[in-house]
């Protein structure tokens, strides 16, 4: 266990390829290395199917020679050969177009203090542990009536870490943990066959669901979905599920992107400081919250990290930036930039989510008489440039506030415009994600049957 929290290496090789870069002749550089440990259990009719370790290292570099960047990666972290891989990113970067808003951060909003946020779980399972887990959810949605077959139960565990050092003085690292258990279960039989999941996906194993409840869940999930009917097209009211539901904020989240602002490809642009979802509508993005999906005291550029209310009383407030999209945009960082090894900075959200409103979910359906409730997307069907939503779903119709008869096989469609200006949250937020949403009715969505 020790040697998998020890990242000494890596940050002694993040710095060595740092100090390089700029006695090669780098104005400024930043040099990333990440490191993952993962271990996964697969289960299918109560037998190990797979079991599956990986382990790598990884470490990137920019360089910046004038407003050119480039960068490189390796999985090398002996460092034998680092003044090769210099040589190469200053040639990349010579060669590279100019790019004036390039750079490193400003030093004044570097991190100086890097608070604990409980991202680490000490307890490393064994695959027997993993194995268990896989096969209590496995077992218990095959016990649901109703339910036939088993589409596979899987656990895992992992670790990983982040060093990040940039020549203009910081040194940071991060490391956590990650636990999972999963299932999917088969319902009915030949061409009426219904499949469903259920999951759960926490920092430390402690906060996990229950094996048992995930494999019920899916198991009850699965045989809710048998004889779904078609319906016929018309515009109702849309009540979103919570497992889906996060996927309107992540749309906004993308909308005020500020690489898609700068780019002027998002249909929010010229939408800051108005008013887009209607009063007491809040979307607030918090990095520092404890045992967070995607806590972090500071960004891919070593920027400190605040919570952040991207929608405030429906308004929406700000972008979401990191230090090269600021500047286009004669803006400040907001602590957002991401990067992998091999990737410059760019900006996203962190633990992203909506705030509960004060209706129960069973008063925002009871108040539907004609509707849909949808627990299942499929596709990709959302234009960031012009705000047209068009997503094939499933889930069940609502009659008189009640729902009745599963659906399955429709298109939902709409403009995220309107979509965010009708909706209402309900007061059942729970943070399984990175983004999160309590259940969201939206009105007037097309619902395209037959």
């Amino acid at each position: 266990m020790s040697s998998l929290l020890d990242q000494s290496a890596l940050s002694d090789l993040a710095q060595r390829l740092v100090t390089a870069a700029r006695r090669a002749g780098a104005e400024e550089a930043d040099a990333v290395a990440v490191r993952s440990v993962s271990l996964s259990v697969d289960v299918r009719d109560g037998a190990v199917e797979e079991s599956q370790r990986s382990e790598g290292d990884d470490v990137g570099l920019r360089v910046l020679v004038g407003h050119k960047q480039a960068s490189i990666s390796t999985n090398d972290i002996r460092g034998d050969g680092v003044d090769a891989l210099v040589e190469r990113a200053i040639a990349m970067a010579r060669a590279a177009p100019e790019d004036k808003f390039a750079g490193l951060a400003d030093p004044a909003l570097l991190a100086q203090t890097f608070a604990d946020l409980d991202l680490l779980d000490p307890d490393v399972p064994t695959v027997a542990v993993l194995e268990e887990r896989a096969k209590a959810a496995e077992a218990a949605a095959l016990a649901v009536s109703g339910v036939t077959k088993s589409g596979g139960a899987s656990a895992s565990s992992g670790i990983g870490g982040m060093v990040l050092v940039t020549s203009n003085g910081f040194h940071g690292s991060t490391i956590g943990s990650r636990h999972s258990i999963s299932m999917s279960a088969i319902s009915g039989s030949g061409t009426a066959m219904e499949q469903d999941y259920d999951f759960t996906s926490t920092l430390h194993a402690s906060d996990l669901d229950g094996a048992e409840q995930i494999g019920r869940n899916a198991g009850e999930r699965a045989v809710k979905r048998l004889n779904p009917r078609k319906v016929a097209t018309r515009r109702v009211p849309v009540v979103f599920d919570t497992r889906i539901s996060g996927s309107l904020v992540g749309h906004l989240a993308s909308g005020a992107n500020g690489a898609a602002i700068a780019r002027k490809t998002s249909f929010l642009r010229g939408k800051l400081g108005e008013k887009i979802f209607a009063s007491g509508i809040e979307i607030i993005d918090d990095p520092l919250r404890k045992r967070g999906q995607r806590s972090r005291v500071f960004d891919a550029e070593g920027v400190t990290t605040r919570r952040l209310k991207l929608v405030d009383d429906g308004v929406l407030k700000t972008w979401l930036l990191d230090c090269a999209t600021a500047r286009e945009l004669d803006l400040k960082t907001t602590g957002h930039a991401q990067r992998g090894v091999s990737s410059v900075p760019s900006p996203g959200p962190s633990n992203l989510y909506l705030k509960p409103g004060t209706k129960s979910p069973d008063k925002l359906i009871g108040e539907i008489e004609d509707g849909f409730y949808v627990t299942d997307l499929i596709g990709m069907g959302a234009n960031m440039v012009t705000g047209d939503y068009s997503r094939g779903a499933s889930g069940f119709w609502i009659e008189n506030g009640v729902r009745t008869f599963a659906v399955s096989e429709v298109t939902i469609a709409g403009h995220l415009a309107e979509m965010f200006a009708s909706l209402t949250p309900a007061n059942d937020l729970t943070f399984r994600y990175g983004t999160n949403a309590p259940t969201l009715r939206v009105e007037g969505l097309t619902v395209a049957g037959h």
